[in-house]
This record gives C-alpha cells, sequence and structure tokens, in this order.
C-alpha cells in the first residue's frame, strides 16, 4: 500500500515566503503612483488649488560662519605656561591678562644686564679721567716741545733736546687718542649694556599675555605647564560682535555675485534667513574644488555663534514650481500625502515636497499644478 507524507508547516512556509517575495516588489511607492479613495468618506474644512508659479533658482553654497575679527595671540618669547586664566566664552576687557609664562630665566638676564651696565658705567669714569690725565700731560708736552723749538731755533738749545722734546710730546699726542678710543669703547659699552636691559625688560614684558582689545574669548590653545614658543597660538579672540559667513562657490557662477550685493543666508539651527552683503572674494580659485571663497557680512543675531553652519543662496535664474499651502501636506512617517478631488470624491496622493516657501510649500512630484488640494484644519502639516 502507497503511503503518501504531508508537510502543513513546509506547505505554510512556501506560502508566506511566496507573500514576502510580492512584498519585496512594493516596498518603494513613488511620487503620485500611490493613490487610493478613501475609505471613509473625507470631507475637507479648507480647500485650495495647487498653483504653478515662477521663483528664483538659486544655488546654495555651503559655508561656515566666522568672527569678522579674530586675533590669535601668539607667544613672542620661549617659556613655560605658569597659567591661563581665561576659558572659552568669557568676555574680556582690553589690557585684561590672559596667559601668564615663567620669566625666571628673563628676569636673571635682566640682573645680569644690568650688573654689566653698572661695569660698564664705571669703566667709562675711569676712561674718562684717563682721558683727561692724556690731554694735560699732551698740553704740558706740546708747551715744551714749542720752548725748546724757540731756544734750537736762537741756539740756546741743541738738536738732542729738540728730539727729545718732540718725543715726549708725540707720546702725549698719541696718549691722548688712546684715551679718546677707550671712551668711545666705555661709551659703546654703556649701549649695549643698556640695550641688553631693554631687551630683557621688554622679554619679561613678553610673559604677561594681555589682550589687545575688549572682546569674547573663542579658543585656548595651551594649558599650564605648556611649552609657549614665538609664533604659536595661545588663544583666539572674537574682538567685535560682527560675524559673515565664508562659503565656496563654485567657478561657474562666480561672475553672479560681485562685492556689494546683497544675498539671502539659511541658517538651518535657528531656522532662519538673512540678509547677507558680499565684503570679500577671494581672486584664487581651489584647483581642487574649482571654487572661490566668499565672505559675506551677516547682522548679529541671537543664538547665532561662530562654526555654524549656513548656507548662501546664489541667484542663478527663474524656474517654475508647483506649490500647495504647507498645512495642506499630511507626513505619516516619511510618507508626504494630500488629498486631491477626483470628481466628486477625494483621493489620497502620494507627494514629494521641496523648499518651504512661507505658507507654502514646493511640490517636487506627485502634482501637475491644476488639482484642487483639501485638507482638515486641524492638521498642522
Amino acid at each position: 500500500m502507497k503511503r503518501e507524507f504531508r508537510f502543513p508547516f513546509l506547505q505554510a512556509g512556501l506560502y508566506v515566503s511566496a507573500a514576502w517575495m510580492l512584498l519585496i516588489g512594493c516596498d518603494t511607492i513613488e511620487p503620485g503612483a500611490f493613490t487610493a479613495a478613501e475609505k471613509t468618506p473625507f470631507t475637507p474644512s479648507q480647500t485650495a488649488i495647487a498653483e504653478v508659479r515662477e521663483t528664483d533658482q538659486v544655488y546654495e553654497a555651503v559655508g561656515t560662519v566666522r568672527p569678522k575679527t579674530e586675533t590669535r595671540i601668539e607667544a613672542r618669547v620661549t617659556g613655560q605656561v605658569l597659567d591661563v586664566l581665561v576659558s572659552p566664552g568669557d568676555q574680556v576687557a582690553k589690557g585684561a591678562l590672559l596667559v601668564s609664562l615663567d620669566s625666571r630665566q628673563m628676569i636673571s638676564r635682566m640682573d645680569q644686564a644690568k650688573q654689566l651696565l653698572k661695569t660698564a658705567e664705571a669703566s667709562r669714569e675711569q676712561a674718562k679721567h684717563a682721558l683727561e690725565a692724556a690731554r694735560a700731560g699732551f698740553k704740558q708736552a706740546r708747551a715744551n716741545y714749542n720752548r725748546i723749538n724757540n731756544y734750537f731755533e736762537s741756539q740756546a738749545a741743541t738738536a738732542q733736546d729738540l728730539e727729545g722734546a718732540e718725543a715726549t710730546f708725540r707720546q702725549a699726542e698719541a696718549g691722548v687718542k688712546r684715551a679718546e678710543e677707550g671712551l668711545a669703547g666705555a661709551d659703546a659699552g654703556i649701549l649695549q649694556a643698556r640695550a641688553v636691559v631693554k631687551e630683557s625688560t621688554i622679554s619679561i614684558g613678553y610673559t604677561r599675555i594681555l589682550a589687545p582689545e575688549e572682546g569674547v574669548v573663542l579658543k585656548r590653545f595651551v594649558e599650564p605647564g605648556d611649552l609657549a614658543l614665538p609664533g604659536k597660538p595661545l588663544v583666539a579672540l572674537r574682538t567685535s560682535n560682527a560675524l559673515r559667513l565664508e562659503a565656496y562657490i563654485r567657478e561657474g557662477l562666480i561672475s553672479r555675485v560681485a562685492p556689494g550685493s546683497s544675498l539671502d543666508v539659511d541658517i538651518e539651527t535657528l531656522n532662519q534667513r538673512v540678509k547677507a552683503t558680499v565684503e570679500e572674494i577671494i581672486p584664487y580659485a581651489d584647483p581642487d574644488s574649482r571654487t572661490f571663497l566668499v565672505k559675506a557680512a551677516m547682522a548679529p543675531i541671537e543664538g547665532l555663534y561662530p562654526g555654524m553652519f549656513g548656507k548662501l543662496r546664489v541667484p542663478v535664474g527663474r524656474q517654475r514650481i508647483v506649490t500647495v499651502p504647507w498645512s495642506a501636506v499630511r507626513r505619516v512617517g516619511q510618507l508626504e500625502l494630500v488629498h486631491i478631488k477626483v470628481g466628486d470624491s477625494w483621493q489620497t496622493r502620494h507627494v514629494k515636497t521641496g523648499v518651504r516657501l512661507a505658507d507654502e510649500v514646493e511640490i517636487l512630484s506627485g502634482l501637475d499644478g491644476i488639482e484642487t488640494i483639501g485638507w482638515e484644519e486641524s492638521n498642522d502639516g
């Protein structure tokens, strides 16, 4: 007798697999493709007709908000950081102490320079007295030489006497020159010592890093114990409240931007659009991105800080778009739906929205611009 074995669970699995395959083929709904009649009668409290309008077509250049005047305070001498007295966000006055460096070596050098200055001043006094003595000896030797020369002309002195007087005179003259050179050397030593004292004093002053202007601390680059080096930034300050957006615009559109022109800037974090004035265009294109750097000044906004993200809107022409009221679009998860009137009934259609324009929104696909749209007044989108 032939027996037949059946596996109910296997058949059920095949049915589930077949159903799953059908669902996989329908996981994406294109805008406008999903159209179904309402299961229950839909009576809108608000209606409008989708509108076709012309609007500016813009290119959104991604940029970063930066302070118009940002000062990076750098070290001018080498020294260990003893203390950093400010933190980001602190308001500082002009002349306020920001960072202090170790100045012990510089103080020691200044003390040595002062001691050398005292030695040089004492040497100058000695050289001065030596010059006075040399000049006195020279005066006496010259008078003696002149007297012997007169005696020699009257044959009251011998040629040997005249030669001795002349030799003494010439030695005294040379002694005066040596004394003058010694005094000049002492003066040079004093000037050099004073320069070292002045340099040491200035270097000690550089160990106290002061705020050049009133401003807000943006960033601190060092901590106590770090080694400060000439040219190494210590603190960054924003010395005014003025901000600007620095954005990169592709080279094909740079002719549409000119210094002094007014453009819109979108600050998505604050959900605000503000006006900006183009102040500067760097006349050099980045060879990698083929873009130009544009700097546009903005008015201060509450909650706007350097480093935030923004988009500079550059008009590139006009375009026709379809718009509907913002509140007419119903959102279910990632789907965007609107009710459209078809004959005497209402149907739901899937759409894809674009840029919001005040109380309206751009419809990228799903509508032709002639449909009647309905929605409930309680629907806030």
